[in-house]
Order: structure tokens, then C-alpha cells, then sequence
């Protein structure tokens, strides 16, 4: 008997009540997913506070920039995987940053829109951690918060330029990329995916080619003040 004095429900009835719940507006699995993602995560060691995840901010630009010069040297910026950067702005949501204790910038990923032979996809990189702080295991969180948020965002799959054994944890593989093509010279054996649709990279061939939104241009500095001058002589 319940408590009110009424027979209990039968096992049956449980059951199609629980099957005939209203379903989820649409939209709302995603809304839930980003509420979740604006949190910074906090990862913490021996309840300590390690390092902490957010979206990336205007003032972690030149920290991030002196980072990614150290990781990966002066020359970055003429390797394959940057012609699929040049002139564009991350993907929405998928720039982020690993801080310090201290409110240092010790790690940074970003993922941006490609079309990989006509497929809508995403590309994730560059990954970098400072040195002092490799042991911690940012890379592995970063890598895994930004492939939730790219998933809560749905898109279908992510592709990346990287060693196998690192980035076979998360599961990306050379499962679906032999027959994509990068602008430039490159290890196939190196060009991993990830689904994060079932059979989003189904079919997919050809070159993968930047989609994203172009980055606003800066004026030179010496055109701004002409400008600024111009002006002053109108008023």
C-alpha cells in the first residue's frame, strides 16, 4: 500500500509511466551540456587546486603567444597544419586555457572549422603546456574538455596532426582519414579523427580546407593615426 492508503502502482504501470515521461524539448540535452562547460574545471592534486580550465580571454593572448613560441619554435607558424589557421578565428566556444594556482597561463588548446573533403569537421591544435607543469596531466584535460564542448556544440567530428599513442586515449585514430589530404607535406600516419557523431566522417575524401570565420584585420599602426588625424582636421 502507498502512503496515502492507495494500492501501489504494479511493476508494469512503473514502467509506463517512467516510458511515457514527456520527451526532452529540442535543445535542451545541448542548453544542459553548456551549462555544465561554462564552469571552469578545477582539477585538483592531493586536494590541492592544480590548475584550472576556461574559455580562452583577451588578456591570455600574448601569454598564450610566448607559450606556443616555446613549445614549438620560431617556425610554427610555416607548418601544414597552420594554413588551416591563417586568417581564421576559433571555432565558438573552443578556445581554452589551463591556469595556474596562481593565475598563470600554463595551457592553451583550440579547435576550428574545416571542411575535410566536403564534411563539416573540426581541427584541433595547437596543444601546448608549459614545461614545469607536464606532470599534471593539462594536456589531457584540456584535450578532453575541448572535445565535450565541440560535442555539447554538436559537430561531428574532430581531426588533428599528432602522435598515435598520445592521442589514441581519447580515441582518435587513422581509421577514417586515408583518404584526406592536408595543404602541405605531412605524416599520414599522423593525421588522426575523432567521431563524436557515429558516421560523421563517413564517405569523407579529398582536401581538408579552413571554413572558419575570417579574423578581423589590424590596421597598421602609422594608417590608424593618419585616420585619427583626418578626423581631428574635419571637426
Amino acid at each position: 500500500m502507498s502512503e496515502a492508503g492507495a494500492p501501489a502502482p504494479s511493476p508494469h504501470l512503473r514502467h509506463l509511466q517512467t516510458t511515457l515521461r514527456p520527451p526532452l524539448r529540442p535543445g535542451a540535452r545541448t542548453e544542459r551540456a553548456m551549462a555544465i562547460l561554462r564552469k571552469p574545471t578545477v582539477a585538483t592534486i592531493s586536494g590541492t587546486a592544480a590548475f584550472t580550465i576556461r574559455g580562452e580571454r583577451a588578456s591570455d593572448v600574448a601569454a598564450r603567444e610566448a607559450l606556443l613560441d616555446a613549445s614549438f619554435g620560431d617556425n610554427r607558424h610555416l607548418r601544414t597544419c597552420q594554413r588551416l589557421r591563417d586568417g581564421q578565428i576559433p571555432a565558438e566556444g573552443l578556445a581554452l586555457s589551463a591556469l595556474s594556482q596562481e593565475g598563470r597561463l600554463v595551457g592553451t588548446v583550440r579547435l576550428w572549422r574545416v571542411s575535410a573533403g566536403g564534411v563539416p569537421a573540426l581541427v584541433l591544435g595547437p596543444l601546448a603546456v608549459d614545461p614545469s607543469c607536464r606532470k599534471l596531466g593539462i594536456g589531457a584535460a584540456l584535450v578532453r574538455r575541448a572535445l565535450a564542448a565541440a560535442k555539447a556544440r554538436e559537430h561531428g567530428a574532430v581531426l588533428l596532426l599528432g602522435d598515435a599513442p598520445y592521442y589514441g586515449r581519447f580515441g582518435f585514430s587513422t581509421r577514417k582519414t586515408g583518404e584526406l589530404r592536408l595543404p602541405g607535406p605531412f605524416e599520414p600516419n599522423r593525421l588522426l579523427a575523432l567521431e563524436l557523431r557515429e558516421g560523421a566522417l563517413d564517405g569523407a575524401w579529398g582536401m581538408i580546407v579552413p571554413t572558419g570565420m575570417a579574423a578581423p584585420q589590424r590596421k597598421p599602426r602609422f594608417a590608424a593615426r593618419a585616420e585619427t588625424g583626418a578626423s581631428r582636421r574635419l571637426i
